[in-house]
């Protein structure tokens, strides 16, 4: 009997993983799930691992703390315009905010570390002037347990602050961090037990927790999926703690999906509380980044770049991802689970959306 079209779209999905992982010898392991009710398909594909391994988010994990923070919006807990100094102690902040010997400490607002405009110093990426990056520190350390105050001091130690609040744009976990601190200051508890109260828990988001503090409402009969810095297995490392709140969350795709849509379908907090989380700044060409959210409008970047590909959502630096297109009505998520596959798995879930275009 022929495959219908939807069928052998699948098909295709599948083969395309497949031949991803193999022909890069750097990955070891791949999930993917595409969802989309004006299709009617719920695809779950893996290589490596099964289909319902949890796994690292990374930065995915940004767009959960910003929907945390926009629900103590609605509580009234908090101000996107809040002045970061209501919250933390000056001795956190002294050296942070900086720039050409001027203190910006008391013009940082809450909405600044949300969308990367507050000029902070990023510890997860940048590289100092004389000595390691924080990563090569967790590879060569991988006992070394690091504290969210831990790399927002190492930060004020070895990097500079980038410009004033609101006069640019530089992504960095450390205001991540921050974030995170903030939540735990108004909440009175720590970071992990508001995320599981406020979202995971009233989502049925069973299986994801925080790595290293807190443990699924759900036992997953599967380890967590293996992930690599180059040829090096660091799931074990305790060093992984340097990620936090800003995307030290192991979740699976299910439960990801529970969340974005969530998210989209206005359950999880009101839209006009949404629509202020799509306060853009410019991240590159065709990129525009909110409050844990990245845009991608592929026309803007290339004009052979279709705009009916457009997508919303949020990825990571593990090549994790988990996007809404609305031209398709279609949510895509996964993981590659390599660091630095930031922009490869953008040009794969293209040709997803290629074949999805077919449909």
């Amino acid at each position: 009997m022929a495959m219908s079209n939807k069928e052998h779209a699948e098909h295709k999905v599948r083969v395309l993983l497949d031949k991803r992982v193999h022909k890069d010898k750097s990955l070891h392991n791949a999930i993917l799930l595409v969802h989309s009710e004006k299709y009617g398909i719920h695809w779950k594909f893996a290589h490596g691992v099964t289909e319902d391994h949890t796994f690292h988010v990374a930065s995915i994990g940004k767009t959960i703390t910003s929907a945390l923070i926009a629900k103590l919006f609605e509580q009234g807990l908090i101000d996107f315009e809040d002045p970061i100094s209501k919250y933390l102690p000056q001795d956190l902040l002294d050296g942070l905010f900086v720039f050409d010997g001027f203190d910006y400490t008391d013009n940082v607002e809450i909405r600044h570390l949300l969308n990367h405009t507050s000029g902070i110093a990023d510890y997860f990426a940048e590289k100092p002037k004389q000595g390691k990056s924080i990563i090569d520190l967790a590879l060569d350390e991988p006992s070394r347990f690091w504290t969210a105050r831990d790399t927002i001091q190492w930060a004020k130690d070895n990097l500079k602050t980038h410009f004033p609040p609101g006069e640019g744009f530089h992504y960095a976990d450390t205001g991540y961090q921050l974030l995170g601190l903030i939540v735990e200051k108004i909440k009175g508890k720590p970071f992990h037990q508001s995320l599981h109260a406020e979202i995971f828990d009233p989502l049925g988001m069973t299986h994801t927790y925080q790595l290293f503090y807190s443990e699924p409402a759900q036992a997953s009969p599967y380890p967590m999926a293996s992930v690599y810095i180059s040829e090096q297995d660091v799931t074990t490392f305790k060093s992984v703690s340097v990620d936090w709140a800003g995307g030290g969350l192991v979740s699976t795709t299910e439960d990801l999906l529970l969340f974005i849509q969530a998210l989209n379908d206005n359950a999880l907090i009101k839209k006009a509380t949404f629509d202020r989380m799509k306060d853009w700044a410019r991240f590159a060409k065709g990129i525009d980044y909110g409050y844990g959210l990245m845009s991608f409008r592929f026309g803007d970047m290339f004009f052979l770049l279709s705009s009916k590909n457009n997508m919303c959502g949020n990825s990571g630096s593990t090549g994790s991802y988990m996007y809404y297109v609305p031209t398709y009505d279609t949510y895509i998520i996964g993981t590659f689970n390599q660091m630095g596959y930031e922009k490869k798995h953008v040009m794969f879930l293209l040709k997803v959306l290629k074949i999805l275009s077919k449909l």
